[in-house]
């Protein structure tokens, strides 16, 4: 028995342009696609249900590498990310610190100081001057950087004598005093005091990003949060207790090196691996962002020739790392911002393939070289890209790093037609996890800042765009049989928009929006009746 779903325009992502007009769809599976008459008639003993949809339906849509958790405490935590200065940061803190008790810790989420007339990060003085009774600290939007305030230091016993750790950096003023601001591994050293997060706030995240997810049309994501909040058991059983339990968001859960172990003695023992939640490659870190210039170069930075990047690991360590992974037979997912930061990792995974069968996942692959590309299709690579990156680092990124560097970067284009498969994410929270919005930066190119078009022979076809969030993803986790199309055999995974994509204007694809999310079959979002659970 089951249901058939009609009334809009159905797009397969079969190929190009296909569409149909009916669902036939079984216990959450995609039985048979046709005319509504063909189905019908076909199933007329079986039908129990006809729902009537009125937009463009297409496969829900997968974001290919984003945070869960980090996502959700953006959104329950004080959110500083569209702070248009720095005293609108400043009151906003200010503000929200009244509402705590003394010594509460007052963590604020995504500020971007290259959104501000005058670009320069707040310092610890003007955060004490504000809150000398509570633990302040400032989440950068790239999440490689955070300014603390003296009291957040003094509690993790940091001063001016406190030596940097590897792949990190502790920012000192002229006069070699802390100016609160720590770039990558140096977060760690705070992140030690910082009160550790129970079962219940790990909890209450995720359900907070899935509901905004699913608003979004997101049906499934490829996830990083096991490493950072009191541990793998811990949060793993967040995860169980929230995206298995509920069933109606599909998360595939990347495996972060430094729990690794845990997750090889627990795995087949402590969880299960379905439809619902899985894992995948080992994560690691090679490099961090452009914003604070810690992304690794081969060049020094265009606006600060003192720096080339920090690599966060050394060349033998990063091999040793990868060595760690094919012996657990895994696949690596590196996040690699910097071109050097990409050439130290395909000389790595050159020396150390993967399994037969087995593809690395590049994460970023924002600043690049021709060579470098060259040497990415003849291994079995995948890139996941954040197309809403062009649209948010243009035209400051220009200036960051050259344009020696910059005209063969950010080369989405590039990647698809050298056959390099590509998906595509948000790595929300630190962009907007709206798909419709990566869709519009990779077809359209436009800085949000300016208005201006970049590299605009790296601009893809809505279609090219499309599949970066259904069918790709997909194929990165070898799910393609069951997910990314509407086909049979598929997840009845769908959403509904209220245009069509490849009918409006391109210049208008950022102003669709999502009618209604169905996940495994069952409306688990609809945008008149948004507390659809």
């Amino acid at each position: 028995m089951g249901k058939i779903w009609y009334g809009g325009t159905i797009y397969t992502m079969n190929r190009e342009g296909e569409s149909v007009e009916a669902v036939y769809e079984v216990n959450g599976k995609i039985a048979d696609v046709g005319t509504v008459d063909q189905l019908m008639d076909q199933y007329k003993e079986k039908i129990t249900e006809k729902v009537y949809f009125d937009g463009v339906m297409l496969p829900g849509f997968i974001d290919s590498h984003l945070h869960i958790i980090g996502h959700g405490e953006r959104l329950i935590r004080l959110d500083i990310t569209y702070a248009q200065s720095r005293e609108e940061l400043i009151n906003k803190v200010e503000e929200y610190s009244h509402s705590l008790d003394d010594n509460k810790w007052l963590i604020a989420e995504g500020f971007n100081e290259n959104n501000w007339e005058e670009p320069e990060v707040i310092h610890r003085d003007e955060l004490d001057a504000i809150c000398p009774n509570h633990p302040v600290i400032l989440t950068r939007v790239c999440r490689h950087a955070m300014v603390a305030n003296s009291k957040a230091m003094e509690l993790a016993g940091i001063d001016e004598l406190t030596e940097e750790p590897d792949g990190g950096v502790i920012e000192k003023d002229h006069q070699g005093r802390l100016t609160g601001y720590f770039h990558d591994q140096a977060q760690e050293l705070l992140k030690e005091a910082m009160p550790e997060p129970d079962q219940a706030y790990l909890e209450r995240a995720i359900n907070a990003s899935v509901d905004d997810l699913l608003s979004y049309g997101l049906v499934s994501g490829h996830s990083e949060d096991l490493s950072y909040y009191g541990g793998y058991e811990k949060t793993v059983q967040a995860f169980q207790n929230t995206i298995e339990k509920n069933q109606r968001f599909r998360a595939h859960l990347l495996v972060h090196h430094e729990i690794v172990e845990d997750y090889v003695e627990d795995r087949g023992m402590g969880h299960t691996t379905d439809d619902w939640l899985e894992f995948g490659a080992m994560k690691l870190f090679v490099d961090g962002a452009l914003g604070g210039r810690t992304a690794l170069l081969s060049q020094a930075y265009h606006d600060d020739q003192s720096t080339n990047g920090v690599a966060i690991h050394s060349d033998q360590e990063l091999e040793k790392l990868i060595e760690q992974a094919r012996s657990y037979d895994m696949a690596v997912a590196v996040h690699v911002i910097g071109d050097l930061a990409t050439e130290k990792v395909l000389n790595a995974i050159t020396a150390n393939p993967p399994k037969q069968g087995l593809k690395d996942r590049i994460i970023h692959a924002q600043i690049m070289r021709s060579d470098l590309i060259e040497r990415m299709k003849q291994l079995p690579i995948i890139i996941d890209i954040q197309p809403t990156f062009v649209s948010s680092d243009f035209p400051w990124a220009i200036e960051r790093v050259g344009y020696s560097l910059i005209k063969t970067s950010y080369p989405w284009k590039t990647y698809l037609d050298e056959g390099i498969l590509c998906a595509g994410g948000s790595d929300a929270p630190i962009e907007e996890v709206n798909p419709i919005n990566g869709i519009a930066a990779s077809v359209n190119r436009r800085s949000m800042f300016d208005g201006n078009v970049y590299l605009e022979d790296e601009s893809l076809s809505v279609y090219e765009s499309i599949k970066l969030y259904t069918v790709n993803p997909a194929k990165v986790i070898n799910k393609d049989h069951v997910q990314g199309k509407i086909s049979p055999g598929h997840f009845a995974d769908f959403v509904v928009l209220d245009k069509d994509p490849f009918e409006v204007e391109k210049s208008k694809l950022d102003e669709i929006k999502v009618h209604q999310t169905i996940v495994n079959g069952r409306v688990v979002y609809d945008y008149q009746t948004v507390d659809i659970k």
